[in-house]
């Protein structure tokens, strides 16, 4: 059986390849994706003081501390017993908005944007930033630094740095706002909002109304039959930052709704031999493999997910925006997985809008920042990320001290999701044999939509830790392969 190797994969967090396998016919049999790093945060957070979480966590990925940080930081609420002022939470909140904002613009303009702005035929050398500044403009260029870093600079304000912020603790924040912080940061949510209706009619203008590219959109081959799970709120709007865990099946109906501290009851983890990242799926449905449809237990979190498990947004541009989305597909649930970059830009949208919302409250420079905490016990945390759903469990001995910690990652949800649908994709570009660059750049489409962070997944080791080691000489050629399987 022949086979294709993709290998790194490109414009993701973390390290991957895609291996795909070819019948006699030159048709493919199978694809799997392979994450071959092992981080293992689970296990050397055993050990830890309690209050340290917040802080080595987010040294997982530097593209979304932010969300480890805080679902950290809930965890620890959980655990002692306490929930934060009001003040903190809401500049708790402002804050997860400014992450949310600079996460979206990194990936719309800079890792899954290319494939769609520049083309998805288009060279390798052009089918980066880059290409994109040259085909929207270098003065659009210079207004996406610019609103990204505002994302960074909310972030940093509230949080003490851009990148791995230390403001979270048990029952509060370190930290409060000024006045003079809190106009800047209205001033740069105002800005933000309208670089997020930019953003969305670029995408009408470029994506909406190119049929070739709507008809990769709509092909079966980038459809996927799930399930989907997001945070919600009371109305079942989208959140972020607090809420129920909601999922809804293929057909729209909530089949479970449920608080952080049960997820246990309802979802569960999978290890296959072949890779350091788990697979998560709904736990009375089952684990039937890397299969959609009803029988399977799999399920989409991330921005689709998100707005297919809602029923709307808390703020009016995005709420319009939502409804736009789903009355030009025309159905509910929307399963194509390009749809994810449509998702994305209007919860940009929103997190503009609620940035805007949080910092105009006239409480959220109060000096009410921590409550005091109880004794130490077990707890849950829950945050969207960027990616999707991201819970963390921690178990603390007497002395706070953390005996057990179990992370389950955006990515490793849809980590099932992302292997089909790079399955079905390859199914469809590559026919009898016949491969390119440009077609097996529409198979890394697949998995890029989703928003991949692989060092925040691996947490699985399997066997005896397969290891290759590849040597070369000074010319840079390979002299030598060494495996351990």
């Amino acid at each position: 059986m022949k086979t294709i190797t993709i290998d790194p994969i490109t414009r993701l967090e973390g390290h991957g390849k895609i291996t795909i396998f070819l019948n006699k016919e030159g048709d493919v049999e199978n694809a799997f994706l392979q994450i071959p790093e092992l981080r293992g945060f689970e296990k050397f957070c055993e050990g830890r003081r309690a209050e340290d979480m917040p802080i080595i966590t987010p040294r997982i990925c530097g593209v979304c501390p932010v969300a480890h940080h805080y679902a950290a930081t809930k965890a620890l609420d959980a655990a002692f017993e306490v929930k934060p002022t009001e003040t903190a939470k809401k500049l708790r909140e402002l804050m997860y908005m400014g992450y949310i904002i600079y996460d979206h613009i990194l990936h719309f303009y800079f890792l899954g944007g290319p494939d769609f702005i520049v083309e998805p035929g288009s060279p390798a050398t052009e089918r980066n930033v880059f290409g994109v500044f040259k085909k929207v403009g270098l003065d659009v260029g210079k207004e996406v630094i610019k609103h990204r870093a505002y994302g960074q600079k909310i972030t940093e304000i509230i949080g003490g740095k851009a990148t791995h912020p230390t403001c979270g603790i048990p029952g509060g924040i370190s930290k409060g706002l000024t006045e003079d912080e809190r106009i800047k940061i209205e001033d740069m949510a105002k800005s933000s909002i309208n670089f997020s209706k930019f953003t969305l009619e670029i995408f009408d203008k470029i994506i909406l109304k190119n049929s070739n590219y709507l008809d990769l959109i709509n092909d079966n081959s980038f459809k996927l039959d799930s399930y989907n799970m997001g945070l919600v709120d009371s109305y079942n709007n989208v959140n972020f930052y607090e809420g129920v865990l909601r999922v809804t099946d293929q057909k729209d109906h909530e089949i479970s709704r449920f608080k952080a501290e049960d997820y246990l009851n309802h979802i569960e983890e999978h290890v296959e031999s072949w890779t350091y990242s788990k697979f998560v799926y709904l736990k009375k449905i089952g684990w039937k493999g890397l299969i959609a449809g009803t029988e399977s237990g799999v399920y989409r979190v991330g921005p689709l997910g998100r707005l297919n498990v809602a029923e709307g947004f808390a703020t009016p541009l995005a709420n319009n925006e939502y409804k736009r989305m789903f009355k030009t597909f025309g159905v509910k649930p929307i399963q194509s997985t390009l749809a994810f970059h449509w998702a994305r830009i209007i919860e940009l949208l929103y997190a503009s809008e609620r940035a805007l919302e949080l910092v105009l409250d006239k409480n959220i420079t109060n000096t009410d920042l921590k409550n005091p905490i109880g004794k130490p016990s077990e707890g849950v945390g829950v945050v969207e990320a960027a990616r999707g759903v991201l819970i963390h469990h921690y178990k603390l001995d007497n002395e706070a001290i953390i005996k057990k910690a179990n992370l389950i990652v955006a990515t490793t949800n849809n980590y099932a999701d992302i292997c089909i649908s790079i399955r079905d994709a390859a199914r469809k570009v590559i026919q009898k044999g016949k491969v390119s660059e440009g077609l097996l750049n529409q198979i890394e489409m697949a998995f890029r939509a989703y928003d991949p962070c692989f060092g925040c997944s691996t947490h699985s080791l399997p066997g005896n830790s397969p290891l290759t080691v590849m040597i070369y000489n000074s010319e840079k050629k390979l002299i030598k392969e060494l495996k351990r399987n």
